[in-house]
């Protein structure tokens, strides 16, 4: 079972996994939603890195944030340069060491890489769900990729781990399937989010609702709400980034003298790139799908889960787990992530918390930083 070439790798950095390709798990059996919904059938787009041993007890499952995949390391091909969005931290030597473990990543359910959602044609009609397709919870995504594992043979797992929107769903692995996770890594997670970072989702999907081109959810193949769906894309970025990375890479730069722009024009360079970040995204993502992640990350409350005590929705827990949080996050801020821990450690469970002084922001997770490597190398190689 390896999806990926290894080429040798030496040194701090590692080889890369090479080329990969994807594969499909199609599931015939009807889905239930935990809001008692279901789909007919199911199909989950995965890849793996590294060799499943013969005990298959190696595996270690990547989750991915709101607008990752399951691409995370690897390309696809010689002539496509891109890798996958967590290509620094998983290969041969790395510190997720696809030498040692067998990795796989899965795009989410709801999702719109491969995996069923909105955007997927209904097995009865042919059109594309659209928004009769169910709304999943993080623990819908989690109960999916237990699915995708028990195909795949995997009784228990190394490790499960993601940041953002994955963290979330490394923490729900730990609590509906305790027997099955040794090890939780979470990074830039939080129990619940607060009224900031739901007051900046929904901003998102009103862009989105407000789109002429939204149609009450039946546009068009191939048309849709593209304006609103870049808006949402740019507001969103913004919350992942910080104001000193961005004043670092940006400040106030121009692309041309203001008295040579009309006020519909693109003054400053900061402008430019998130008008980038938008149009790039709407070519690649889906806007009910986004609707859907974004209500999933509101929805998520593991205070609610144990009743209003964080310390009983992790009873079930019997991880170690390391949680990771980031001085320039502003979306799920360290204390948020320190909270998820202080919790585990109140209830007797074994948890450590690890907080990495990086400028980048939300997003720093997927930023290459020796610190950050090897914080995952060290918990992920500790007997």
């Amino acid at each position: 079972m390896n999806d990926a070439t290894q080429p040798s790798g030496e040194g701090d950095d590692g080889g890369e996994v090479g080329i990969v390709s994807h594969h499909d798990f199609d599931s015939p059996e009807t889905f239930f939603f935990r809001s008692g919904e279901s789909v007919p059938a199911l199909r989950i787009r995965y890849e793996t890195y590294g060799r499943l041993n013969r005990e298959a007890s190696n595996a270690i499952l990547v989750c991915h944030a709101l607008s990752g995949d399951h691409h995370c390391a690897g390309q696809y091909s010689l002539r496509d340069r891109k890798t996958g969005w967590w290509n620094r931290m998983i290969g041969p030597g790395k510190p997720i060491d696809t030498n040692r473990f067998f990795v796989v990543c899965s795009n989410c359910l709801g999702g719109c890489s491969g995996t069923t959602g909105p955007s997927s044609p209904h097995p009865e009609t042919g059109q594309p769900y659209r928004l009769d397709f169910p709304v999943p919870t993080i623990g819908d995504m989690v109960r999916a990729q237990a699915l995708l594992l028990d195909h795949l043979g995997i009784d228990e797992l190394v490790a499960v781990t993601g940041g953002s929107m994955g963290g979330m769903q490394a923490l729900q692995w730990a609590i509906d399937y305790p027997e099955r996770v040794r090890n939780v890594l979470a990074l830039a997670t939080t129990p619940r989010q607060n009224a900031q970072a739901i007051a900046f989702n929904a901003v998102g999907r009103t862009a989105i609702l407000q789109d002429p081109q939204w149609q009450g959810g039946r546009y068009p193949e191939g048309e849709g709400p593209h304006v609103g769906l870049a808006v949402a894309r740019m507001m969103a970025h913004i919350t992942y980034l910080s104001d000193e990375g961005l004043q670092q890479k940006f400040g106030r730069s121009r692309r041309l003298a203001a008295e040579h722009q009309s006020v519909e024009g693109v003054e400053f360079e900061v402008e430019s790139y998130l008008r980038y970040q938008g149009q790039s995204f709407v070519s690649q993502f889906d806007p009910v799908t986004y609707i859907y992640f974004t209500r999933a990350l509101d929805r998520f409350d593991l205070y609610a889960l144990g009743g209003g005590s964080l310390e009983e929705a992790f009873a079930p827990v019997r991880s170690r787990v390391l949680v990771i949080g980031f001085t320039s996050d502003w979306l799920f801020p360290p204390e948020q992530n320190r909270e998820v821990t202080a919790a585990l450690l109140r209830g007797g469970k074994r948890a450590s918390y690890a907080e990495v002084d990086m400028e980048f922001g939300h997003d720093s997770f997927l930023i290459d930083a020796p610190e950050l490597r090897r914080f995952v190398r060290e918990f992920l190689h500790r007997p």
